[in-house]
């Protein structure tokens, strides 16, 4: 009985490592593919992109977390939000908002500080690059999901 149940153990644990491996790779590849994608985009110089990829790095980090934590403590409340009192629903709705305010005071921040170091026309072109980056993210996951 004792071995069967570190037979189990050991089987959850390889699962979870393959698919948590699984996972960490595509995260890698989509921001590499982003990377590229941006750099494309922008036609930084030399001197640009070394001041602009340490301010985007620590911005895009700093933005995951940001949104995991939001993910965490609001989305996963919200899918039972059938089973929550009046009172935990308003709690839930006031940290929506809060994050929102720091997602928003952050974006602000980072276009300010890169507007600096590129010109705003490359700003905007980062912006609209971002955004269709996502476009492009989406539509190959729709193509990949209906191939199936």
């Amino acid at each position: 009985m004792n071995n069967i149940i570190k037979i189990i153990i050991l089987c959850a644990l390889m699962v979870s490592s393959v698919i948590s491996a699984q996972h960490k790779p595509d995260e890698e590849k989509i921001k590499s593919l982003k990377v590229a994608f941006l750099t494309e985009h922008l036609d930084l110089s030399s001197n640009e992109a070394q001041k602009f990829w340490p301010i985007y790095n620590e911005y895009d980090e700093k933005r995951d977390a940001m949104r995991e934590k939001k993910y965490k403590q609001v989305y996963r409340k919200i899918k039972d939000a059938e089973n929550l009192s009046e009172k935990e629903a308003s709690e839930l709705i006031e940290q929506y908002l809060d994050f929102e305010e720091r997602e928003e005071e952050l974006d602000k921040n980072f276009t300010e500080k890169i507007s600096k170091v590129i010109s705003a026309k490359k700003t905007l072109l980062l912006l609209r690059s971002e955004h269709e980056f996502k476009k492009q993210l989406l539509k190959r996951y729709r193509h990949k999901n209906d191939d199936r």
